[in-house]
């Protein structure tokens, strides 16, 4: 579904749980940084929205968008978070790059997150150019930085309500 079907911002309903005492990590790419910084304001912001702290919100910036699963995974090992964020913008250029860059960053942040139990959010852009870039950080389809930051709070959400943490798959 595109962005202008469907908005994860109808979640309004997770600003009324409560998330003071959760801490969240946010992995911010230092490559465009114009796009990735506004990304990385707005997720904060809906995260100090919803209640979590300042203090309760690290943030590692790391060179560029591909290095971000690994900091994740640092983030997870080193801190007690909650939820990892990774912010990031990688734009279609001459070369097929962007393709590997985006599939092996969703594929790091898939695994991460299956392996760690904790939500893995892939808060990166994936534009064909700069202009879908600053569509999407703030321009005419809103900041996505919005959006990973709610899509953290509704899987912390989603672990916290679980009847049974200890519950498996099918295996014993």
């Amino acid at each position: 579904m595109s962005t202008k079907d469907k908005n994860v911002k109808d979640q309004n309903h997770l600003f009324s749980l409560d998330f003071s005492k959760k801490r969240i990590g946010i992995v911010v790419s230092r490559w465009n940084t114009d796009i990735t910084e506004s990304l990385a304001e707005a997720c904060a912001g809906i995260l100090l929205k919803a209640g979590i702290q300042d203090e309760q919100i690290v943030r590692l910036d790391v060179p560029g968008t591909f290095e971000i699963p690994a900091a994740c995974k640092m983030l997870l090992q080193h801190k007690s978070l909650d939820a990892v964020i990774g912010i990031g913008c990688v734009i279609k250029g001459e070369t097929t790059h962007n393709e590997y860059i985006n599939h092996a960053v969703a594929t790091g942040m898939t695994q991460l997150s299956i392996i760690s139990g904790k939500p893995c959010i892939f808060g990166v852009l994936t534009p064909n150019d700069m202009q879908q870039a600053l569509d999407r950080a703030g321009g005419k389809y809103g900041n996505k930085g919005e959006d990973a930051a709610l899509a953290a709070l509704e899987m912390i959400s989603i672990k916290d309500n679980l009847a049974d943490p200890g519950a498996t798959i099918g295996f014993k």
